[in-house]
């Protein structure tokens, strides 16, 4: 998707090709004065531009977060399987676009100083300012590790700071907390569909616990010799949990559906929402429910997925008295059918992927759509609205207008939980208080302080963290790429290692199809389209992506370990 970028003022004069740092948007030319920052209406629109970087479902026929983020162990691709980045690139959208963002909140900034509007006036746009650029330098980092921190408006004279090194991502991530706390305390906005303070506080709670688990869990070896440091972990775990109390403390209501959060064309009325996307029939459509049912094939949920869903009696596979065969059976359609397995397995599951599989020979036709399979069998059925879009619009790209969620009560349980869980302050009232409420949604007993073992736990963690971690990937299958971030902050990244975990990569069990045209394992489960010649082998490096040769090149930046 192109992103239309305001930085709010005009140059004069060539800039060089250090322009992630000075670039403008070419549409861009108010004159830069106090007045024009005096002006809220001024302020509005350059605030609002932000919003462009929260893609949601996306914008027409381009895709946004949700869905389509495949590297992980949740879902397989049906041509790209590979980590993100391979190679060094000579250059980046991922570098570039992130700190053209900086430039522009700073400007913001700058030009507050000189206006003469009321201190809480003000303030409110300095927090909107200071949050999208918190929001910015989080993603930098997640990514690179290390990078520049530019805090002020920057100019071609300014050569220290277009030629200057990374700084320590710790740095870094502290300003953003600062960012953070600041954005909360003075944004007065209250519309869900723009900032708010509630918004501010579930970031910081996200953000917070990215920073808490990852410095907990890192390496000196994986991480650019920067260790485990147990105190940073505990402050920022501590953070994150003050910033869901004071959600959990407010108005914010479960929705009854779970699936509602997802496919619903008005999520104004929906309780949980703390953020949100919204879309229009008139106005703003995606392509989302689309691509989950294009002839040409859909990404679908891994054998992994699926196992990681409990049994209506809260046990795992591994432990569960009900019954555990996965295979397929045909019904009285010729369909491939999985509805007894969903029957007795957590609610979301049947919310998530359709009852019938879809796969070469035996496609599949959603309430009345074309026909379509997914590289596993197992078609994604989470977003779509059979019942107030009609078929046309759901099967045609950028005819979609079902609002996306961005931040919601159900993300700040799971944030709350893990949190407490981490720093060995939970309790029974905790867990009934938080993660509990979305077991209780799925049709699952709640999660207990000292839950049963589960032999399939492979992350070295208690009992009750697995535990919690399930919760979490179940309640968020598919969502904003949520899964690769959190094995990045658990330190678990070799888990999407093919050969080690070959689950990742297998689907459905069609071991009852006859002659069937997929390829499958000598027990009956299907090789994911496209896997067979697409080992992913893990290595260290892929923690960070590498920073693109034509910025070292600049002088000052250095290149991340394992990057040639």
């Amino acid at each position: 998707m192109k992103k239309i970028l305001i930085c709010g003022i005009i140059v004069t004069g060539a800039l060089t090709s250090c322009d992630s740092f000075l670039d403008i948007h070419p549409d861009d030319t108010f004159t830069n004065t106090p007045s024009y920052w005096s002006n809220t209406d001024n302020l509005d629109n350059q605030c609002n531009t932000f919003l462009n970087n929260y893609t949601g479902y996306g914008n027409g026929g381009s895709y946004g977060w949700f869905y389509f983020k495949t590297l992980g162990d949740d879902q397989v691709n049906f041509s790209d399987n590979n980590w993100e980045y391979t190679n060094v690139v000579a250059s980046s959208l991922d570098w570039k676009y992130p700190f053209e963002d900086v430039r522009h909140a700073n400007y913001v900034l700058t030009g507050l100083k000189s206006s003469s509007l009321a201190y809480e006036t003000k303030a409110n746009y300095e927090g909107i300012a200071k949050l999208n650029r918190a929001w910015t330098y989080y993603q930098l980092v997640r990514q690179y590790g290390d990078v520049p921190f530019i805090n002020t408006v920057v100019t071609t004279e300014d050569d220290n700071i277009l030629y200057g090194p990374r700084i320590d991502r710790d740095i870094v991530m502290d300003s953003v907390l600062n960012d953070l706390n600041y954005a909360a305390e003075h944004i007065t906005q209250t519309n869900k569909q723009r900032f708010t303070a509630d918004m501010a506080l579930a970031m910081k709670a996200e953000i917070a616990l990215y920073e808490g688990t990852y410095c907990k869990y890192r390496t000196a070896e994986d991480n650019a010799g920067k260790a485990a440091n147990p105190d940073r972990a505990q402050r920022y775990l501590n953070e994150c949990v003050d910033a869901c109390n004071k959600l959990m403390a407010k108005d914010y209501k479960l929705n009854e559906s779970y699936r509602g959060n997802y496919n619903s064309t008005d999520l104004s009325k929906n309780p949980e929402m703390i953020f949100y996307k919204p879309y229009s029939k008139n106005k703003l459509h995606h392509s989302t429910i689309d691509y989950t049912m294009n002839t040409g094939g859909t990404n679908g949920m891994t054998k992994d997925a699926f196992d990681a869903y409990l049994f209506l009696d809260g046990k795992p596979k591994a432990t569960t008295t009900m019954n555990t065969n996965d295979a397929a059976t045909k019904n009285a359609d010729g369909q491939y059918s999985i509805e007894a397995q969903l029957a007795v397995r957590d609610k979301r599951l049947a919310e998530t992927i359709d009852p019938i599989l879809a796969f070469k020979g035996h496609d599949y036709k959603r309430a009345g759509s074309s026909g379509f399979t997914s590289s596993t069998g197992y078609a994604v059925c989470k977003y779509d609205n059979v019942t107030e879009l009609t078929v046309d619009e759901r099967n045609n790209i950028g005819r979609q207008y079902t609002d996306c969620p961005i931040y919601w009560l159900s993300v700040i349980y799971l944030n709350f939980a893990e949190a407490k869980a981490e720093l060995g302050t939970i309790t029974q009232t905790d867990l009934d208080n938080s993660v509990n409420k979305l077991q209780t949604r799925a049709g699952l007993p709640g999660i207990q302080l000292a839950p049963a073992a589960d032999p399939a736990n492979n992350m070295n963690v208690s009992n009750l963290l697995w535990e919690i971690r399930r919760t979490r990937r179940c309640e968020l299958m598919f969502d904003n790429w949520t899964r690769y971030w959190d094995l990045i902050r658990w330190h678990q990244l070799h888990l999407l290692d093919s050969e080690q975990h070959p689950n990742i990569y297998l689907g459905a069990n069609l071991s009852n199809v006859t002659n069937p045209e997929e390829d499958l394992t000598p027990n009956g489960y299907m090789i994911g389209s496209n896997t067979i010649n697409q080992v992913r082998r893990f290595d260290k490096k892929y923690y960070f992506y590498p920073i693109p040769t034509g910025q070292i090149t600049l002088g000052g930046l250095t290149q991340n370990p394992g990057w040639q």
